[in-house]
């Protein structure tokens, strides 16, 4: 396997990315996967161990940085923009189309955590998307309206709704408002706010598990009214007859939200429990990963031919 730095624009935009070309002779051009990061991470995370293993099973795979955040450009930083998330994985397909190792016509979309929401809307809306699977998918706006078990009191929301607005305002006098921190400074912070899912998301990005000084430590205050807006399940029907895999966990809190998701779809679709594995295990514990990594591989196989 071949790792190639490349990028390529999203509506102005430019976009970090990096190329997972499988070393193994082909006899044309070869069917490729675009691997969205969680909200939040960046390409160096979970993304690209999934793109690397879909690079070793003969895929080519791209995963990349979204806009205002990692390696990518955009100001402000740190904004957590649903539709342009949404546009920058049109572009990475865009993109493929470009390069000489793919065939544009057997192109397919990994979503991850909110990637995976991501992904059901891009591929709702680009027919060029001829297969989509997602790991551990959550609606980022579901999560932050409802919480990641779905019990979150209404009102957590519209106070954030209100310093969102609040930060509106101060940017348009000229001051620099706060930005919203996305975690405490300690696991026992992290799980008195948001439990053992929160625990776990401060021990993959907050520690040597995972750590890596590009991913987000905050988003834009502006990210939470875009937020207000968005439906990341609402267009599921549109992907119509292509094929959908959806992964979650037994343990995982959010895996309503994939359950929802796959219940809107219409055309063949599969989804795959694993056994005793949270949402956060899924990004990269062994005793997880490989099943995921063997069934993406297959499924992706038979839907992008």
């Amino acid at each position: 396997m071949t790792k190639i730095s490349v990028s390529f624009d999203s509506a102005g935009i430019p976009l970090a990315g990096e190329l997972y070309v499988p070393d193994r002779a082909a006899a044309g051009p070869l069917p490729a996967v675009v691997v969205s990061h969680p909200g939040g991470g960046v390409k160096e995370q979970t993304a690209g161990l999934y793109a690397a293993a879909l690079a070793e099973k003969g895929f080519v795979a791209i995963a990349f940085d979204a806009a205002y955040q990692g390696e990518s450009g955009g100001e402000p930083r740190g904004l957590e923009d649903p539709a342009q998330r949404v546009e920058d994985i049109k572009a990475a397909v865009s993109y493929l189309t470009t390069r000489v190792e793919v065939d544009s016509d057997r192109i397919g979309v990994l979503g991850i955590c909110a990637s995976g929401g991501y992904a059901l809307t891009a591929t709702a809306s680009d027919p060029r998307v001829r297969a989509v699977a997602t790991v551990s998918a959550v609606d980022i706006a579901r999560q932050f309206r409802l919480g990641a078990d779905g019990t979150q009191d209404p009102a957590v929301f519209q106070g954030m709704l209100e310093m969102a607005a609040r930060a509106r305002t101060a940017a348009a006098a000229g001051e620099k408002p706060d930005p919203l921190v996305l975690f405490p400074e300690t696991v026992e912070q992290a799980r008195a706010l948001g439990g053992e899912h929160g625990a776990e998301g401060f021990d993959y990005y907050r520690t040597d598990r995972a750590s890596h000084p590009r991913s987000a430590r905050f988003f834009d205050w502006t990210s939470i009214d875009r937020m207000a807006m968005f439906d990341a399940f609402a267009a599921v029907p549109l992907i119509g007859a292509r094929p959908l895999l959806m992964v979650a966990g037994t343990r995982a809190v959010t895996s309503w939200m994939s359950v929802e998701a796959f219940q809107k779809a219409v055309g063949p679709r599969e989804f795959q429990w694993v056994d005793g594995a949270s949402h956060v295990d899924l990004y990269d514990r062994p005793e997880y990963v490989g099943e995921v990594f063997e069934r993406l591989g297959g499924f992706f196989a038979d839907g992008l031919g």
